[in-house]
């Protein structure tokens, strides 16, 4: 198994590999020149920069239709979606790290990710996709307006919740082959 395998999904392409590659490098310098910018350490720097490679390249890469063919393939449950959910806890790594980005913003963000996740997944099919714009869109209002973190990190909760809600957890359409002239 390759690194792209890995990274994005078996069988991507190459045009996904450098949409994806570069929007986690250029998210990663995003982040990277935000917390620079904002006085962060170098250790602050560092992790918010991995961050964001993750972040922002993840939510790129759950949108390839190589990514929606490996995740969503047969076998795969509501179990496994939201084990793949619980495990971003990036927002308690924050709180670890990074001054002014509490426990509670990191639990609060943990906790509206996770919980927006079991309502996508439990609502019936035809309103999955429907369901995860509405819980983004609240979402993305609570983690910029009600929650306490470093300006710096404002671009935090809206793309956890678009890399994991809208993208990774909707299924992808089937690939239509194109017809011969």
């Amino acid at each position: 198994m390759t690194v792209t395998d890995r990274l994005i999904a078996p069988g991507a392409t190459r045009s996904e590999a450098a949409l994806c590659y570069s929007s986690a490098v250029i998210g990663g310098l995003l982040a990277a020149l935000l917390a620079g910018r904002a006085g962060g350490s170098a250790l602050v720097v560092v992790v918010v920069a991995l961050i964001g490679f993750d972040l922002f390249g993840g939510a790129v890469v759950n949108a390839t239709a190589s990514a929606k063919d490996w995740f969503h393939r047969p076998g795969r449950t509501a179990r496994h979606h939201l084990t793949f959910v619980a495990v971003h806890g990036q927002p308690f790594v924050l709180a670890l790290v990074v001054p002014g980005f509490g426990w509670w913003a990191a639990a609060a963000g943990y906790g509206i990710v996770l919980g927006a996740a079991v309502v996508v997944i439990a609502v019936p099919d035809s309103l999955r996709g429907p369901t995860a714009f509405a819980t983004t869109v609240f979402g993305v209002a609570i983690t910029t307006t009600m929650l306490a973190v470093p300006t710096f990190l404002l671009w935090f909760g809206p793309v956890l919740l678009i890399k994991l809600l809208l993208a990774h957890l909707q299924p992808g359409t089937a690939r239509i082959s194109p017809q011969p002239s």
